[in-house]
């Protein structure tokens, strides 16, 4: 993994006025994956939106880490449902067109 994909724990905590330890247990909790390279504990640009997502979620609304776990699921449902729903708007929309222009095209 290239450094530059990659954001030093110690700094960011340091940037975000974020405790390390909460970074631990989002890491213990299987949330975000944390690297260790050079005794040093970093977290890939890929988990960066999710930390600060975790972080807002706990600091500003008072949840633990086990509450973001389950709202993080719960938006993983959501968008899933989401995708589901356009895909079945798609399908509907081609099944109005066919029966309005009595096209059949299977």
């Amino acid at each position: 993994m290239e450094a530059n994909n990659l954001v030093l724990i110690d700094e960011f905590c340091l940037y975000c006025d974020v405790d390390f330890s909460f970074i631990k247990s989002l890491g213990d909790l299987g949330l975000i994956e944390i690297l260790v390279l050079e005794n040093r504990q970093y977290i890939t640009i890929q988990h960066l939106k999710d930390v600060e997502k975790a972080s807002r979620i706990h600091y500003e609304l008072d949840i633990n880490v086990e509450g973001i776990d389950v709202v993080f699921n719960l938006l993983d449902q959501i968008n899933d449902l989401k995708k589901e729903l356009s895909v079945t708007k798609a399908k509907l929309y081609k099944y109005e067109l066919e029966n309005q222009y009595g096209e059949t095209s299977h």
